[in-house]
């Protein structure tokens, strides 16, 4: 039976694969403190606007302030700037597939403390499918392949490890929220308090006067539209799409589901890059794709 956030989910993937392509220049111009920074005030402005609009506001009540707090915190504040901190330092490609761990965080999380469980069928496709997310990165690259976004900057072991911190702040961003989405909040209403949260943050942190929250070049009109579009469509859209979905929702369903944007940046990959992708790629492809099938169709 095919339920309706699975494809909500499918599309936040769609949104973060968008949102990786637009996000390394003004990344590594800005770094990933001033980048995330500037990001997320630009979203909670957007956000707060379409609230204010749509009413959305009138759905967060005392019960859900510190939940969704929290989660800005965690999987906005932490993760974003150890997601961007870690594709500055590896590229999209390999930063994708480490990323793409937090479907198995979350899954651990919802079976450990929410009680859910999956079927044979979506065990089946969710293995599939984070196999073939796997596949497509790891094997994605060309052997002569030397376009800057394909080489490593700094110690590797520091890149992998801000990766795997930025999946595991995203799987307890979920989590933590998901009794409050589940509860009925709307889903533009609990991005923006999160956002809000997240970019209090930051600038708390900037008001500490430490050097890796200064920008590391000038924000020029330009780097600051892109980045206030690379926000909308990641943060604004992408999540308030996770947080819809897990109304409904099983976290570790949505997770895997909104795991395969790695596989969806590859034909994005292919346009930046001028070249088709490695034949491994292919292969990854087909697996998410009957993996992502297979748990539609559960």
């Amino acid at each position: 039976m095919l339920i309706p956030y699975d494809f909500l989910a499918l599309g936040a993937a769609a949104c973060w694969a968008l949102s990786s392509m637009t996000s390394v220049a003004p990344s590594r111009h800005l770094g990933a403190i001033a980048f995330t920074r500037w990001r997320v005030l630009s979203v909670a402005m957007l956000l707060w606007s379409l609230v204010a609009f749509t009413g959305g506001w009138r759905t967060l009540d005392a019960s859900v302030l510190w939940p969704l707090a929290w989660s800005g915190l965690l999987g906005i504040f932490v993760g974003d700037v150890a997601l961007f901190a870690a594709m500055n330092r590896l590229g999209p490609r390999r930063c994708g597939v480490l990323f793409a761990t937090h479907a198995v965080f979350s899954a651990v999380l919802g079976m450990t403390f929410l009680g859910e469980t999956m079927g044979v069928q979506a065990l089946l496709g969710a293995a599939l499918t984070l196999g073939g997310v796997m596949t497509a990165v790891l094997a994605g690259q060309h052997k002569d392949e030397d376009h800057a976004w394909e080489r490593h900057r700094g110690r590797l072991s520091v890149g992998v490890a801000l990766a795997l911190l930025a999946a595991l702040c995203q799987a307890l961003g979920s989590f933590i929220a998901k009794p409050a989405m589940a509860a009925g909040v709307d889903p533009l209403a609990a991005s923006a308090l999160r956002a809000t949260v997240a970019s209090g943050a930051h600038f708390a942190l900037l008001a500490l006067d430490l050097g890796m929250a200064r920008s590391r070049a000038p924000a020029s009109p330009k780097v600051l539209a892109q980045t206030a579009l690379n926000g909308f469509i990641g943060m604004g859209l992408g999540m308030s799409l996770v947080l819809l979905a897990l109304r409904h929702g099983d976290v570790g369903m949505v997770a895997i589901l909104s795991s395969v944007s790695p596989v969806l940046l590859l034909p994005l990959l292919w346009l930046k890059l001028g070249r088709a992708p490695a034949p491994g790629a292919w292969l990854g492809a087909i697996m998410t794709v009957a993996g992502t099938a297979t748990i539609l169709l559960r």
